[in-house]
């Protein structure tokens, strides 16, 4: 038996990010009765959903003639935790441009080698907040100022950002789910800079003509879930997942706060049973913010009528956090390892 298989081409890495599966999450959503699907954003080039917003910021900067190809060293700088740092990084190889990215020193090493190997220079820096002159973002810009032909992209405030969701991300969910027949009826998603979360939700919000249920998912140490709550920025405790959870509303973030209709605050706990859950049951392998994103999506399932339709963001694979999340020592150490179900220990593999 032979299965013949379309022939798909691209004319380029850029041309390739975006148009990515609509997974059905099975057992999830079986034991649920309502569908849970993840957007599989981990299958775009650069292996993150924040291929996206990286393509649109670079194009912002070249329509504004922040950077010209034409002239010396044209050079994209951005303070990032990983994921856009490393879109933008792809991006600046295929275009030829160089790239330069200060982050937070707590992030995986596994990012920042990928980096390097991409010809990045990396600056990881002590975390601390925006406030601060020695902040990641804020070094990061000063940086880009001291240079000729350089942009600082401004991930967290650049509203370039939220609409590379809203004019790709979200058709392509509203459109792979009306193929076959479904309506969406809930999204949810953490949010880092805001900008995945803002785009998909003010698109469904308006195509579904407000049907579509929107809440952010937030983890421990981050203001979001207070500030929609309450309209207080509280923040306790810290979290595992890396990239997301804020100490403000970002202007990605904030023109999508007017038309949520709730908040998720998803503990460690819940967020890392997942990520060895989805391992096992639908053979997907993705990282922190991928299982507190489908937890998410549970909680929001659960309050809404059987049948429902829930979208939620799988972010990336898992391989640049293995390291952590499958070591038994690291899940003792984040007083996670007794939230890992007794079958799924045979995951832990490291020591």
């Amino acid at each position: 038996m032979s299965l013949k298989f379309p022939v798909l081409a691209s004319k380029g890495l850029t041309d390739a990010i975006g148009n990515t599966p609509l997974i059905r999450l099975h057992k999830l959503s079986n034991e649920l009765g309502r569908n849970i699907w993840g957007k599989s954003e981990f299958q775009n080039p650069g292996g993150s959903v924040k291929d996206r917003a990286a393509l649109y910021l670079v194009k912002d900067a070249e329509e504004r003639g922040l950077i010209d190809p034409a002239k010396p060293n044209p050079t994209i700088v951005e303070g990032s935790a990983g994921n856009t740092a490393i879109g933008l990084a792809h991006i600046a190889r295929a275009r030829g441009y160089k790239s330069i990215f200060y982050m937070p020193n707590t992030q995986s090493i596994t990012k920042v080698n990928l980096l390097k190997f991409l010809g990045a220079e990396v600056y990881p820096v002590p975390p601390c907040p925006v406030s601060d002159p020695l902040n990641y973002n804020n070094q990061a810009r000063d940086h880009a100022a001291k240079l000729d032909n350089a942009a600082w992209t401004n991930q967290f405030d650049n509203q370039a950002n939220w609409k590379a969701h809203y004019y790709t991300t979200g058709p392509e969910i509203l459109a792979q789910l009306q193929e076959h027949g479904l309506d969406c009826d809930g999204f949810t998603c953490s949010t880092g800079t805001g900008g995945t979360f803002t785009g998909i939700a003010r698109y469904l919000k308006e195509k579904t003509k407000g049907q579509c249920k929107l809440a952010p998912a937030d983890p421990p140490g981050s203001v979001v879930y207070s500030y929609i709550k309450n309209g207080t920025m509280e923040r306790e405790g810290s979290s595992f997942t890396e990239g997301i959870g804020q100490g403000r509303i970002t202007d990605n973030l904030a023109p999508s706060m007017k038309i949520v209709d709730d908040a998720i605050f998803v503990p460690d706990a819940d967020s890392i049973t997942m990520v060895y859950r989805l391992l096992d049951e639908e053979g997907l392998y993705v990282g922190g913010t991928s299982g507190l994103n489908v937890a998410a999506a549970c909680m929001m399932a659960k309050n809404l009528p059987k049948g429902s339709n829930v979208v939620t963001i799988l972010c990336d694979s898992g391989h640049k956090y293995a390291d952590k999340v499958f070591s038994k020592k690291w899940l003792q150490e984040k007083n996670l390892y007794e939230a890992i179900p007794e079958h799924l220990l045979k995951y832990v593999i490291l020591k």
